[in-house]
């Protein structure tokens, strides 16, 4: 997601960190007082960046907002998808916003080879997406088009946020496509109705705001473009889940290949 600077002056304008922006504009608190403010939402942000899973700062603010990221909740399930699908998680291909944080972690694994796509622009990449960028193993590329890949490029695509900006014209495309690349199958998160997701630049970014359907939609549409459900990938992750104490806070649905 994007992460702009202006976040927290938005935070300390609408009061949503306690107390700040609370005194009269021509009264002068004490500088220890000040200084208790300004640790005291430092504290908060750095315990909402610790719950994140040690992820940026700006992940740790859109939380504070009330916002949702399954590409952020997919590096809390990335152990989990790992215990559920062992050799088949060998080449990964992550398709969604902030896919550097994602291809990163995966190559920290000596077992796991990752490639990204990012479907929207890069913003303020750190040299490490830049470097990730410049050797290929990230692109930049818009997935209502077909991918740069061969079929069964990938033993696993895993896919987060990105759909649930996409209209049905444009699925019915692209979720095919994505199965194309996959030789063992496609993880697919996405949001709960209902849920908030991260605003920021939203409009301006994605292009429309999220549209989060349900899981009987979600299986529907399935059916309609020929997209098969994998049950057993399912029944492994639920139980790896289960063994964790892990409840995931996005959707998670595990489809088979495409088998031409």
């Amino acid at each position: 997601m994007s992460r702009r600077p202006t976040t927290s002056r938005r935070l300390a304008d609408t009061g949503s960190i306690p107390f700040v922006g609370s005194f009269h504009p021509k009264s002068r608190p004490s500088p220890l007082m000040s200084l208790g403010l300004v640790v005291g939402a430092l504290l908060i942000i750095g315990y909402v960046y610790h719950g994140s899973g040690g992820r940026s700062a700006a992940d740790a603010l859109n939380r504070l907002e009330g916002g949702m990221s399954c590409t952020a909740e997919l590096h809390k399930a990335l152990p989990v998808l790992k215990k559920a699908y062992g050799d088949n998680m060998r080449k990964v291909l992550h398709v969604g916003p902030d896919t550097c944080s994602v291809v990163s972690k995966l190559l920290k694994e000596e077992d796991i080879e990752a490639w990204g796509i990012e479907p929207y622009d890069l913003d303020e990449t750190d040299s490490n997406c830049k470097h990730l960028v410049h050797n290929g193993i990230v692109r930049v590329a818009d997935i209502k088009f077909p991918l740069p890949y061969r079929s069964k490029s990938f033993s696993l695509v895993i896919v987060s946020d990105a759909v649930d900006y996409l209209s049905p014209r444009y699925l019915n495309k692209t979720l095919p496509e994505l199965a194309r690349v996959a030789a063992d199958g496609l993880v697919i998160l996405s949001g709960y109705p209902g849920q908030q997701r991260v605003k920021v630049a939203e409009l301006s970014k994605f292009g429309r705001p999220a549209k989060l359907r349900s899981s009987s939609w979600w299986v529907r549409f399935f059916i309609q473009t020929s997209l098969e459900e994998n049950e057993a990938a399912t029944k492994k992750f639920e139980q790896a889940a289960a063994k964790r104490s892990y409840k995931p806070a996005c959707q998670v649905f595990h489809l088979k290949p495409l088998l031409r």
